[in-house]
C-alpha cells in the first residue's frame, strides 16, 4: 500500500515504477517508519518476479551468531545444536526477491560473503561444500548514512557500490503533510475500520504532530485511538501522541555525566534497561533505538550476559 500525492512520493513511485521491471539492485534509505519494507514488497509486486518468493531477511533483528546460519543456510552438524539442515534466505527467495532490511546492521565479517553470493550467483551453506546457484534480485534498505558508514570502516566500500545500482530515498512523513489525509484513510481501512471518520480537532492534532517515527508511529496512534472509540467519529481526545521534546537531553542534562568515559555512560545505560524491560533484548534494544545485533555484540563487550 503505497500512499502519496505529494511531489516527495510521487517523484519515488516514478522512480521506482520505472526500475521495478529491471533486475536492478535498489537501496530504500529513509528514516524507521517511513515505509521502506511496504516500497520493496511493492517493487516486488510489480516486477516480472512477482509471481516468485519475496523473502525478507532483517540484518538488525537477528544475533550476531545466527545471521551467518539464517542469510546463507546450514548443514545437519554444523554446529552444536543444528539437529537438521537450514535452508537460508538466499535459497528461500530463489526465482524472487529477497529484501535486505537493515543492511546497515549486518556484521562487518559477513559482509564479504554477502558481497560474493552477489557477485557469484552462489550460495554455500554454513558446514557444507556444496555451492548452490541462486537466481534472486536483492532489494536492500537502511536508516543509517551508508556513506558515512563506509568512511567510519563499519560497511564495506565493495559491498556500498554493489549495492548502488539505484539509491531512492523515502521522505519523512514531517516533510510530506500533505499526504497525511489520505494516509489516514488508508491506514483505519487497513485496521478494519474503514468506517470511522476524523473529526477536525483530530485532524488538527495530526497535523501539529511532529511524526518522528513516521508512518509507523502515526498507524500505531491510530491504533490506539480505536479502542477508545465509542462511535464511528475519532476525535482529539481519542489521540494519545507523546508531545515534542523541546529539550532533546530531558532528564539527562541533570546528570553528572560530564568528566565520565563514554564507554562506561553506554554500559551503565545498557544494563539499566536491561533492567528495565526485564532483560527483554528486543525490548531493551528499541528503548535504546540501536539493532538488536548491536545490543548483543554491546553486552558481550561489556560482559552482562
Amino acid at each position: 500500500m503505497v500512499v502519496g500525492r505529494s511531489p516527495a512520493m510521487v517523484s519515488v513511485v516514478h522512480l521506482l515504477s520505472r526500475l521495478a521491471p529491471t533486475s536492478v539492485t535498489i537501496t530504500i534509505l529513509g528514516e524507521t517508519g517511513t515505509g521502506k519494507d511496504v516500497l520493496a514488497r511493492a517493487i516486488h509486486d510489480e516486477s516480472l518476479r512477482r509471481n516468485a518468493p519475496f523473502v525478507v531477511f532483517d540484518c538488525g533483528a537477528v544475533a550476531q551468531n545466527l545471521a551467518e546460519s539464517e542469510l546463507f543456510g546450514h548443514e545437519r552438524g554444523a554446529f552444536t545444536g543444528a539437529v537438521a539442515a537450514h535452508v537460508g534466505a538466499f535459497e528461500r527467495a530463489h526465482g524472487g526477491t529477497l529484501f535486505l532490511d537493515e543492511i546497515g546492521e549486518l556484521p562487518l565479517e559477513l559482509q564479504p560473503r554477502l558481497l560474493r553470493v552477489l557477485e557469484n550467483r552462489h550460495v554455500q551453506r554454513v558446514g557444507g561444500s556444496q555451492r548452490r546457484t541462486v537466481d534472486v534480485r536483492v532489494i536492500a534498505a537502511t536508516n543509517r548514512d551508508l556513506r558515512c558508514e563506509v568512511n567510519g570502516h563499519r560497511f564495506r566500500e565493495d559491498l556500498y557500490f554493489r549495492l548502488a545500482g539505484a539509491f531512492v530515498s523515502v521522505p519523512n512523513l514531517r516533510d510530506r503533510l500533505e499526504d497525511l489525509d489520505a494516509l489516514v484513510t488508508a491506514l483505519l481501512d487497513d485496521l478494519g475500520s474503514p468506517h470511522v471518520e476524523v473529526a477536525a480537532d483530530a485532524q488538527a492534532v495530526l497535523r501539529d504532530h511532529h511524526w518522528p517515527g513516521n508512518v509507523r508511529e502515526l498507524k500505531n496512534a491510530l491504533s490506539c485511538a480505536l479502542a477508545f472509540l465509542d462511535g464511528d467519529v475519532l476525535e482529539a481526545h481519542h489521540l494519545r501522541l507523546r508531545p515534542a521534546c523541546e529539550n532533546p537531553l530531558g532528564q539527562l542534562s541533570g546528570l553528572q555525566l560530564g568528566g565520565q568515559p563514554l564507554h562506561r555512560i553506554e554500559c551503565a545505560a545498557i544494563h539499566q534497561t536491561l533492567a528495565l524491560t526485564q532483560g527483554n533484548k528486543a525490548r531493551a534494544a528499541e528503548v535504546l533505538g540501536i539493532a538488536l545485533s548491536t545490543l548483543y555484540e554491546k553486552v558481550k563487550k561489556y560482559g552482562l550476559a
